[in-house]
């Protein structure tokens, strides 16, 4: 795996690596991650992947890892209890 990019943003920290053929976008927040698998033929041109890596789409990335900790909050407490 070989890391492409790292795509600055104050919220979250987001990584692109290249592997078999595809493109691994990642993004870190809170010791929680995401990663999104993208085909190179999927991505038409140079520069084209770090456009779809938008504000509206790290939005979306940021309440997902809301709801991640969430879960993982409530998972917790439901173990203290037991």
């Amino acid at each position: 795996m070989r890391l492409v990019a790292n795509i600055p943003h104050e919220d979250v920290r987001i990584s692109v690596f290249a592997w078999n053929e595809k493109f691994l976008v990642k993004f870190e927040k809170a010791g929680m991650e995401q990663t999104y698998k993208i085909a190179e033929m999927d991505i038409p041109g140079d520069g084209d992947l770090e456009k779809m890596i938008d504000e509206e789409l790290v939005d979306t990335v940021l309440e997902i890892f809301h709801k991640m900790g969430t879960a993982w909050k409530e998972a917790r407490e439901r173990m203290d209890t037991l």
